[in-house]
């Protein structure tokens, strides 16, 4: 690369922790709660756009998906189930915290999240502490991989998108993004990551 990014873009779920509400954690509550799992699966993918859009509040998304019907187990109950499947990965933060000391990059967030969710990854990551914009689905009011999210975001932080540069998980949220010219990093492991952060010189 002939010069260093400028702005440095980093998915949530699958980069920095565990998905939020993936598939892993909807079946370990599932499991947990004995929900009828077609069911289940057929309400969460009628609602979750909305949810992750901004369009709808995560009781609602409840309300639609499991207190549709008579439960023996209380809202808060899910709710803290739900939110208690969020697992920080201590070594990927910790290169986003370098990044940020050195003061070399803007940094961001940006992952496909609904409100309540997001804030409270945010909240129990310590993402506040490295990360001054949070560019989230839910006030977005778009979601990935639709190129209306990166232009936003572009045209938000008036970054060129030949130094900008964005890490995700998820091959189909990369090529929208490299469409428009943004650099972008498939994480598989921090160390990978480092190693391809010193890559694009940082």
């Amino acid at each position: 690369m002939t010069s260093r990014p400028e702005l440095v873009l980093f998915d949530i779920g699958g980069v920095l922790g565990s998905n939020g509400w993936d598939r892993e954690q909807r079946a370990a509550a599932i499991d947990r709660f004995h929900l009828d799992a077609d069911d289940f699966q057929y309400r969460h993918e009628e609602t979750v756009g909305a949810l992750e859009a901004g369009q709808i509040s995560l009781d609602e998304y409840l309300d639609v998906t499991v207190f549709c019907n008579r439960r023996d187990f209380r809202r808060e109950e899910f709710k803290s189930f739900m939110f208690a499947q969020s697992i920080l990965w201590r070594d990927s933060i910790a290169i986003a915290r370098e990044l940020a000391e050195s003061r070399t990059v803007r940094l961001a967030t940006l992952n496909n999240e609904g409100a309540e969710l997001n804030e409270r990854r945010i909240h129990a990551f310590g993402l506040r502490e490295i990360f001054p914009t949070f560019f989230s689905s839910c006030w977005l009011r778009a979601r990935k991989p639709t190129h209306e999210v990166y232009a936003r975001v572009l045209g938000m932080t008036q970054s060129d998108p030949a130094r900008t540069l964005f890490i995700d998980d998820r091959v189909q949220n990369l090529n929208p993004a490299a469409a428009l010219g943004v650099r972008t990093i498939l994480f598989k492991s921090a160390t990978q990551l480092r190693a391809e952060l010193r890559a694009q010189g940082l």
